[in-house]
C-alpha cells in the first residue's frame, strides 16, 4: 500500500547519525544521499526519507504519527539502545511485552521529534 514514507529534519548530519545506528540495530544498511540531498533508507522493501522541508520552514513533527519498524525482541532492544545513545529519546514504557497484547515493543523519538516505534508481533495479523 505505502510506497515510502518522507519526513523532516533540521539537521541532516545529526539524522543520519541517529537513523544509521538505529538501521544498524536490525541489520539494516546506512543511509545514502540522492542526487536532490536528501537523506535515503532502504531495507526489506521499505524506503524511508529524511528531507529539510521544500518550503524552507523548520521540519515539525506531526502529532499522532508514528513510524513503525517490524523487527525480532533482540532487534527492538538493540535498536532502541541504539536510539538513546545517538541523540533519541524514549518515549512511553521502556521495551518489553505489553500486558495483555501479543506485542513486543519499544518507542524512541527521533532527534527532530518524530515518534517511532519497533514491534515485534507474537500473534498472527488478522
Amino acid at each position: 500500500m505505502f510506497s515510502h514514507m518522507m519526513i523532516g529534519t533540521n539537521d541532516m548530519a545529526r539524522a543520519k547519525t541517529f537513523y544509521d545506528a538505529t538501521f544498524a540495530a536490525f541489520g539494516g544498511p546506512e543511509g545514502f544521499y540522492d542526487p536532490s540531498g536528501r537523506l535515503v533508507y532502504r531495507h526489506n522493501g521499505g524506503v524511508l526519507i529524511l528531507t529539510r522541508p521544500i518550503d524552507g520552514e523548520p521540519a515539525s513533527c506531526a502529532n499522532g504519527f508514528t513510524m513503525g519498524f517490524a523487527m525480532t525482541p533482540e532487534q527492538v532492544d538493540a535498536w532502541h539502545a541504539a536510539g538513546t545513545a545517538n541523540g533519541g529519546m524514549t518515549c512511553e514504557n521502556p521495551p518489553g511485552v505489553r500486558k495483555g497484547t501479543p506485542y513486543y515493543l519499544a518507542y524512541l523519538r527521533d532527534p527532530d521529534g518524530h515518534k517511532l516505534c519497533a514491534l515485534h508481533y507474537y500473534g498472527e495479523i488478522q
